[in-house]
């Protein structure tokens, strides 16, 4: 199966709009050809890029309310583009200190023309701003990762920390009065186990 078929097979299966394939498809290409030049990420297959990178970002679509979301250490976009370019009514802001990695997302949001993007260059402690939801994956450890986005949070967020594997023994090191639920995420095409752990005050 070709990549394209298996990114149509993935939107049909978690009935998303198939007009997404070609944004998607977009993406990944581009994101294969800035990888020789930029090296942006450790991975150069393009089947491996669209099962961990495009897929391994759709998961978090079905928790995805928005009105604003945070990506905390995106890289080069992930998931913060994938989602952007399936969720045009949330305000994303993708946060990384790799400038190189920034560059490449602000292209993307050029070409694919997503208005709702933000990309940014700093350190997490140093950003301000709002949001009802802030978002990793495999940024930081989950005590460290709300340590460092708790200024970040509005009244009634929450962070949605994706992870691959388990998560009990860091949601153990968490302090009374949070609350933690693990939701697990299955990404087509992939056996290894992925889960989310969404946490709120």
């Amino acid at each position: 199966m070709t990549v394209d078929q298996k990114l149509h097979q993935a939107l049909s299966l978690w009935s998303l709009p198939s007009t997404a394939a070609a944004p998607l498809q977009h993406l990944l290409n581009e994101l294969l050809k800035w990888n020789s030049a930029f090296n942006l990420t450790a991975i150069r297959d393009p089947d491996e890029a669209l099962t961990l990178h495009i897929l391994d970002s759709l998961t978090l679509l079905p928790y995805v309310t928005g009105p604003r979301l945070l990506d905390v250490g995106t890289g080069p976009g992930f998931p913060a583009l994938p989602l952007a370019i399936l969720r045009p009514d949330v305000q994303i802001t993708a946060l990384d200190s790799n400038g190189k990695k920034i560059r490449f997302i602000r292209q993307m949001a050029h070409e694919l023309k997503l208005d709702n993007i933000e990309p940014v260059q700093a350190r997490v402690e140093q950003h301000q701003g709002q949001y009802q939801q802030i978002t990793s994956r495999a940024f930081a450890e989950l005590k460290l990762f709300l340590d460092l986005t708790g200024h970040l949070l509005a009244p009634g967020g929450e962070w949605l920390a994706m992870k691959s594997q388990s998560a009990a023994a860091e949601i153990a090191q968490l302090p009374a009065g949070l609350q933690a639920e693990v939701l697990p995420l299955q990404v087509p095409g992939l056996q290894a186990e992925r889960c989310l752990v969404r946490v709120r005050r």
